[in-house]
Protein backbone atom coordinates (compact mmCIF):
# COMPACT_ATOMS: atom_id res chain seq x y z
CA UNK A 1 0.00 0.00 0.00
CA UNK A 2 1.40 3.30 -0.62
CA UNK A 3 1.23 6.04 1.91
CA UNK A 4 4.20 8.24 0.66
CA UNK A 5 1.32 10.60 -0.12
CA UNK A 6 1.65 14.56 0.36
CA UNK A 7 -0.15 14.41 3.58
CA UNK A 8 1.88 14.87 6.34
CA UNK A 9 1.03 15.55 10.09
CA UNK A 10 0.48 18.99 10.08
CA UNK A 11 -1.50 19.36 7.18
CA UNK A 12 -5.15 20.45 7.67
CA UNK A 13 -7.06 18.26 5.71
CA UNK A 14 -7.87 14.59 7.36
CA UNK A 15 -7.27 11.70 5.07
CA UNK A 16 -10.89 10.34 3.85
CA UNK A 17 -11.72 6.67 4.07
CA UNK A 18 -15.10 5.73 2.45
CA UNK A 19 -16.70 2.82 3.87
CA UNK A 20 -19.20 1.23 1.90
CA UNK A 21 -22.25 -0.53 2.81
CA UNK A 22 -20.23 -4.62 2.46
CA UNK A 23 -17.89 -2.49 5.14
CA UNK A 24 -14.92 -2.07 2.45
CA UNK A 25 -12.73 0.58 3.77
CA UNK A 26 -11.22 2.83 0.30
CA UNK A 27 -8.70 5.41 0.87
CA UNK A 28 -9.69 8.71 -1.53
CA UNK A 29 -5.92 9.40 -1.51
CA UNK A 30 -4.16 6.19 -2.79
CA UNK A 31 -7.54 5.10 -4.62
CA UNK A 32 -7.55 1.74 -2.97
CA UNK A 33 -9.07 -0.14 -0.42
CA UNK A 34 -7.63 -0.64 3.31
CA UNK A 35 -7.95 -2.40 6.56
CA UNK A 36 -8.07 -1.60 9.66
CA UNK A 37 -4.65 -1.82 10.70
CA UNK A 38 -3.61 0.06 7.08
CA UNK A 39 -5.67 3.38 8.71
CA UNK A 40 -4.61 1.99 12.41
CA UNK A 41 -0.66 2.78 11.17
CA UNK A 42 -1.40 5.78 8.97
CA UNK A 43 -2.58 7.03 11.94
CA UNK A 44 0.46 6.07 14.52
CA UNK A 45 2.26 8.03 11.75
CA UNK A 46 0.61 11.33 12.84
CA UNK A 47 -1.88 11.16 9.86
CA UNK A 48 -5.63 12.38 10.76
CA UNK A 49 -8.00 10.18 9.07
CA UNK A 50 -11.74 11.08 8.28
CA UNK A 51 -13.89 8.00 7.78
CA UNK A 52 -17.44 8.31 6.77
CA UNK A 53 -20.43 6.49 5.38
CA UNK A 54 -20.39 6.49 1.35
CA UNK A 55 -23.81 6.64 1.20
CA UNK A 56 -24.91 9.20 4.43
CA UNK A 57 -21.62 10.95 4.43
CA UNK A 58 -22.03 10.41 7.77
CA UNK A 59 -18.83 10.79 9.99
CA UNK A 60 -17.80 6.90 11.35
CA UNK A 61 -14.52 8.35 12.17
CA UNK A 62 -14.79 7.51 16.29
CA UNK A 63 -16.94 4.83 15.82
CA UNK A 64 -13.79 2.79 13.13
CA UNK A 65 -11.11 4.31 15.53
CA UNK A 66 -12.72 3.03 18.43
CA UNK A 67 -13.10 -0.56 16.25
CA UNK A 68 -9.33 -0.33 16.06
CA UNK A 69 -8.54 -0.49 19.52
CA UNK A 70 -11.20 -3.25 20.21
CA UNK A 71 -9.71 -5.24 17.41
CA UNK A 72 -6.03 -4.46 18.75
CA UNK A 73 -7.21 -5.75 22.15
CA UNK A 74 -8.43 -8.59 21.19
CA UNK A 75 -5.35 -10.20 19.80
CA UNK A 76 -3.96 -10.04 23.30
CA UNK A 77 -2.09 -6.88 23.45
CA UNK A 78 -3.19 -4.09 26.27
CA UNK A 79 -3.63 -1.38 23.55
CA UNK A 80 -4.79 1.44 26.64
CA UNK A 81 -4.13 0.90 29.99
CA UNK A 82 -7.50 -0.28 31.98
CA UNK A 83 -6.76 2.98 34.14
CA UNK A 84 -7.20 5.03 31.50
CA UNK A 85 -9.65 3.56 30.08
CA UNK A 86 -11.65 4.12 32.95
CA UNK A 87 -10.86 7.59 33.46
CA UNK A 88 -11.92 7.91 29.43
CA UNK A 89 -15.55 6.55 30.15
CA UNK A 90 -15.88 8.54 33.24
CA UNK A 91 -14.98 11.96 31.52
CA UNK A 92 -17.13 10.87 28.27
CA UNK A 93 -20.51 12.27 30.17
CA UNK A 94 -17.96 15.19 32.17
CA UNK A 95 -17.43 15.95 28.60
CA UNK A 96 -20.93 16.32 27.21
CA UNK A 97 -21.82 18.07 30.29
CA UNK A 98 -19.74 20.50 29.51
CA UNK A 99 -20.27 20.65 26.03
CA UNK A 100 -23.84 21.37 26.47
CA UNK A 101 -23.21 24.01 29.29
CA UNK A 102 -20.33 25.76 26.80
CA UNK A 103 -23.30 25.86 23.96
CA UNK A 104 -25.91 27.27 26.75
CA UNK A 105 -23.30 29.74 27.64
CA UNK A 106 -23.00 30.98 24.08
CA UNK A 107 -26.62 31.23 23.34
CA UNK A 108 -27.50 33.06 26.33
CA UNK A 109 -24.39 35.42 25.88
CA UNK A 110 -25.70 36.34 22.10
CA UNK A 111 -29.26 36.48 23.30
CA UNK A 112 -28.24 39.20 25.58
CA UNK A 113 -25.90 40.83 23.56
CA UNK A 114 -28.97 40.95 20.72
CA UNK A 115 -31.19 42.33 23.03
CA UNK A 116 -28.69 44.60 24.79
CA UNK A 117 -28.65 46.22 21.03
CA UNK A 118 -32.34 46.20 20.82
CA UNK A 119 -32.45 48.40 23.87
CA UNK A 120 -29.70 50.72 22.23
CA UNK A 121 -31.70 50.86 19.23
CA UNK A 122 -34.66 51.89 20.66
CA UNK A 123 -33.74 53.73 22.96
CA UNK A 124 -31.01 55.89 21.05
CA UNK A 125 -31.64 59.27 18.60
CA UNK A 126 -33.33 57.39 16.12
CA UNK A 127 -35.71 56.92 18.16
CA UNK A 128 -36.82 60.54 19.06
CA UNK A 129 -35.98 61.52 15.69
CA UNK A 130 -38.78 58.94 14.63
CA UNK A 131 -41.34 60.35 16.91
CA UNK A 132 -40.60 63.95 15.38
CA UNK A 133 -41.00 62.70 11.90
CA UNK A 134 -44.54 60.97 12.97
CA UNK A 135 -45.05 64.17 14.57
CA UNK A 136 -44.92 66.10 11.46
CA UNK A 137 -46.10 63.56 9.08
CA UNK A 138 -49.48 63.45 11.22
CA UNK A 139 -49.31 67.55 10.32
CA UNK A 140 -49.08 67.19 6.90
CA UNK A 141 -51.97 64.92 6.87
CA UNK A 142 -53.95 67.89 8.30
CA UNK A 143 -52.79 70.70 5.91
CA UNK A 144 -53.39 68.04 2.99
CA UNK A 145 -57.11 67.48 4.21
CA UNK A 146 -57.82 71.09 4.77
CA UNK A 147 -56.67 71.92 1.13
CA UNK A 148 -58.51 68.62 -0.18
CA UNK A 149 -61.66 70.13 2.11
CA UNK A 150 -61.27 73.52 -0.31
CA UNK A 151 -61.07 71.58 -3.36
CA UNK A 152 -64.44 70.23 -2.33
CA UNK A 153 -65.86 73.20 -1.71
CA UNK A 154 -68.02 74.50 -4.72
CA UNK A 155 -66.72 77.99 -6.09
CA UNK A 156 -69.09 81.01 -4.63
CA UNK A 157 -70.47 83.44 -7.19
CA UNK A 158 -68.69 86.44 -5.47
CA UNK A 159 -65.46 84.71 -5.01
CA UNK A 160 -64.63 82.89 -8.34
CA UNK A 161 -61.80 85.04 -9.23
CA UNK A 162 -60.33 85.89 -5.58
CA UNK A 163 -58.43 83.32 -3.48
CA UNK A 164 -59.45 81.09 -1.20
CA UNK A 165 -59.35 82.70 2.45
CA UNK A 166 -55.95 83.91 3.59
CA UNK A 167 -55.98 82.53 6.79
CA UNK A 168 -52.81 80.30 7.40
CA UNK A 169 -53.76 76.69 6.50
CA UNK A 170 -52.08 75.43 9.93
CA UNK A 171 -54.46 77.28 11.86
CA UNK A 172 -57.37 75.41 10.43
CA UNK A 173 -58.46 72.17 12.38
CA UNK A 174 -59.41 69.13 9.94
CA UNK A 175 -62.31 67.97 9.32
CA UNK A 176 -62.76 64.77 10.66
CA UNK A 177 -62.58 61.92 7.08
CA UNK A 178 -64.56 58.49 7.88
Amino acid sequence: MRYDSALSPGRDMARQIKRYTNRKLYDTESSEYVSLSDIAGMVRRGETVEVVDNTTGEDLTAQTLTQIILEEGKDGREVIPSDLLHQLLRRSGEVVDSGIDQIRSTVDDLVRSSLGRLKELVQSPRAQELDELRTQLRELEQRISVLLDHLDEPPSESSSSEAPDAAPVASREPESRS
